[in-house]
């Protein structure tokens, strides 16, 4: 029996979590009293029935919350404490592991430039990770460490009072078509990544494309994933999220993407365009070139149900179509504030809805670790990843004796 206590201690990751989706509301609250914010309310009862709802209406209604978490985030004090923070709660529940993607772009100004940004965020996250490390459950216990890497998200449209910065960049070129601006923003951003990684030997792991994909193709962005990928910086690209498999395509062939960013819609033949002429046969197609090649899909089960109202269950999710396929894919939060929920929460309604077995559950939370973008030498990497299959092991034979 897969019990909470055994979902708990098992090692896990989190390859997919927003950084402004994932603060803790008594944060947010602090937070945007000190840096002048209005919220639509100031306690967290008030925010859970405005904001941060047990529901929403759809995508549109799912994303508001960002407005707020956003504006509250745009001090190195505020970044460092929300990642800070993160990676508490994620060692809390034993998560071992995770990738905190945000859009730094969002948080520049005038006072906060691209380095200082990533330098808070990459602070927070390394005192809770060497707090962890001087932990008995570590230094005398043998418990795996925790490790993070960072991955910065380009946007695939914004406005021009997203942030600051995007303001001076629609000043800058402004004679140009939108798409023009976002896509010289997605070059600069992986322009200045590689150059974070590489000079200041910051984590930074992976290059994301976030947004709305309907009306706002990713092969506008091929530019910066081929910055991206020529410079070995991994790659994962949100699709499949609120667009057909087409999408998906577009993200694997044209960005060359290491992994997908949700993927449900990977099996959704009705979504395909007119040019697709056998739509059941296309989706099968996709399906197998992705379990040949490995690519990880990175699963949100709970922010799917609440952008996408439509899909109703759990067991309607696509996770147990996955399964069937034994396709390479990882439950992840997506957004643990936006979705109350944790990664031990994704795994236990995976497990009911889908009666996962042992050796699925082994699979999906195993296939976390070696498909992620660790940061450093490989050599590192299949060390940390062997440590972790040894304590999975161990907690498996401890709960099964007791």
């Amino acid at each position: 029996m897969i019990t909470d206590a055994l979902i708990r201690d098992l090692p896990k990751t989190d390859l997919h979590v927003h950084l402004d989706g994932s603060l803790r509301i008594p944060t947010l609250i602090e937070m945007a009293r000190d840096q002048g914010v209005e919220l639509p309310s100031t306690t967290e009862e008030g925010l859970r029935e405005t904001v941060f709802k047990p529901s929403y209406d759809s995508l549109v209604d799912y994303l508001a919350g960002f407005e707020f978490t956003v504006a509250a985030l745009q001090t190195a004090e505020a970044l460092e404490r929300a990642a800070y923070e993160l990676a508490q709660d994620n060692i809390d529940e034993g998560v071992r592991y995770i990738e905190v993607r945000f859009a730094p772009q969002l948080h520049m100004h005038s006072g906060l430039s691209f380095d200082d940004v990533l330098r808070s965020v990459t602070r927070g996250m390394d005192r809770a990770r060497a707090e962890h490390e001087a932990s008995d459950a570590v230094a005398v216990q043998g418990e795996p460490p925790f490790r993070f890497g960072i991955i910065v998200c380009a946007l695939r449209r914004f406005e021009a009072n997203t942030s600051r910065w995007y303001n001076h960049l629609f000043s800058v070129l402004s004679d140009a078509p939108k798409k023009q601006v976002y896509r010289m923003a997605s070059l600069e951003l992986a322009r200045a990544a590689v150059r974070c990684r590489d000079s200041l030997d910051m984590p930074i792991v992976a290059f994301d494309l976030a947004g709305q994909e309907a009306g706002y193709p990713a092969h506008d962005h091929r530019e910066a994933y081929q910055y991206a990928h020529t410079h070995f910086l991994k790659k994962t690209v949100h699709a499949g999220e609120a667009y057909g498999p087409e999408s998906i395509f577009e993200a694997i062939t044209a960005l060359h993407a290491d992994r997908i960013g949700h993927g449900y819609h990977l099996f959704s033949p009705e979504l395909c365009g007119p040019k697709i002429e056998n739509p059941d046969d296309y989706v099968g197609r996709l399906t197998r070139y992705i379990a040949d090649r490995r690519i990880t899909i990175e699963v949100c089960i709970t922010s799917n149900l609440q952008t996408n109202p439509a899909i109703g269950t759990v067991e309607n999710h696509h996770f147990g179509r996955m399964l069937d396929e034994r396709l390479s894919a990882t439950l992840c939060t997506d957004n643990r504030l936006h979705s109350h929920t944790t990664v031990s929460r994704e795994v236990r309604l995976a497990v009911d809805a889908f009666s996962m077995d042992l050796k699925q559950l082994r699979n999906t939370i195993i296939y976390g670790f070696k498909r992620s973008f660790f940061p450093g030498p490989y050599q590192h990497k299949r060390e940390f990843v062997r440590a972790i299959i040894d304590h999975y092991d161990r907690v498996i034979a401890a709960h099964t004796e007791a």
